[in-house]
């Protein structure tokens, strides 16, 4: 068990922890969100001992680990930690990276060492690379191999510090998919992370964090769906919107790529993800944009878990595309939407604007 009593954290320009109170019970998987400065990834570096509170307590076990003489090589053999930027050894192969610390931590035979090492990897998916170098991986192969890393240890607690905020998009899922299969082994996890989706997957239990506190704390469900603090509802409503400005001097196939990758990240069905594409292909670029002259359009999607909801806003003159001639690709937008309203608000920037859901 963890427990933080009236953790404060100072720096020169910034105050991150406040009074930050909080349990994590054994066998917890805990995500920690909340907006960027708010000390998140800090409050893993003090559990792991890598930085100390200003003042306050955190308990593992009902030890205090803060205390001034509490032994740190004692602390990290239960608890392991992954950081975003992998921090892997990178003049040792993948093996020795798994070996060295068993040795230096551990106090264990060289050999013992290497056996477990190549066990874990194996168990990993990751034995083939044991002789690489760090360099000769993908970013989620080196993430792995941080994640086997620590696993050699036999860790009571594991902390991810935003494992895969250095990934490309294709390598996240490989990544994301081996933490879940550590949670379905009933560990006890601490993951810091920005991917709201994962976070409802994964965790028994969510810690918001803003304002220098653990904000509020619940299961997925209430966190995400019945949030009870005005903060916290308002950043989990931000993360499923999505805006994007557009006019007929913009890349096309960028915007695309952000649709894309809302998409994913919000893990959209592909009916959908097909619906999202073309309204933005069929209704905004084949029909608004070239009635709209240099005027710029605002579509605003937000995805509630189950639906999209869509706000469309432009300038110009009066204008609603769809009581138009049915050309082919309103039929295609008319197809895929329901409870459509078009209003037009004369003394606003964008006078023309269009509501409008996925069927």
């Amino acid at each position: 068990m963890i427990r933080f009593e009236h953790v404060r954290k100072e720096y020169e320009n910034a105050i991150p922890h406040k009074d930050v109170n909080g349990v994590v019970n054994d066998g917890d998987v805990v995500t920690i969100i909340g907006p960027s400065g708010t000390g998140k990834s800090t409050l893993l570096r003090m559990i792991n001992g890598l930085e100390k509170p200003t003042s306050g307590k955190i308990f593992y076990n009902d030890e205090e680990i803060t205390a001034a003489n509490y032994d740190l090589v004692k602390l990290r053999r239960k608890v392991g930690m992954i950081f975003q930027s992998f921090n892997l050894f990178n003049n040792l192969s993948v093996l020795d990276n798994l070996v060295l610390p068993q040795l230096d931590i551990l106090k264990i035979d060289k050999e013992a060492a290497r056996k477990k090492a190549m066990s874990t990897l194996k168990k990993m998916g990751l034995d083939r690379h044991y002789q690489q170098m760090p360099y000769q991986l993908s970013g989620g192969q080196k993430q792995r191999v941080a994640i086997a890393r620590a696993l050699v240890m036999e860790p009571e607690v594991i902390l991810f510090d935003e494992p895969t905020s250095a990934l490309d998009p294709a390598m996240v899922m490989e990544v994301e998919n081996t933490i879940k299969w550590l949670a379905d082994g009933k560990r006890t996890m601490l993951i810091v992370t920005h991917d709201m989706n994962f976070a409802r997957e994964i965790s028994t239990k969510i810690f918001y964090m803003d304002e220098g506190e653990i904000y509020e704390t619940g299961t997925p469900e209430e966190i995400f769906d019945h949030p009870k603090r005005s903060r916290t509802k308002a950043f989990v409503t931000n993360q499923r919107l999505l805006d994007i400005s557009i006019d007929k001097n913009s890349d096309f196939n960028i915007i695309n790529n952000q649709l894309q990758d809302y998409i994913k990240t919000q893990k959209i069905d592909s009916k959908l993800g097909y619906n999202i594409i073309s309204v933005f292909e069929e209704l905004v670029i084949q029909n608004i944009i070239p009635a709209i002259g240099d005027n710029v359009v605002l579509l605003s999607l937000f995805y509630d878990g189950k639906n999209i909801d869509y706000k469309v806003k432009y300038g110009g003159n009066q204008f609603d595309p769809l009581t138009q001639d049915d050309s082919l690709s309103l039929k295609i937008v008319k197809n895929i939407i329901s409870n459509y309203s078009y209003q037009y608000h004369d003394n606003a920037s964008k006078p023309n604007s269009l509501k409008f859901n996925n069927k």
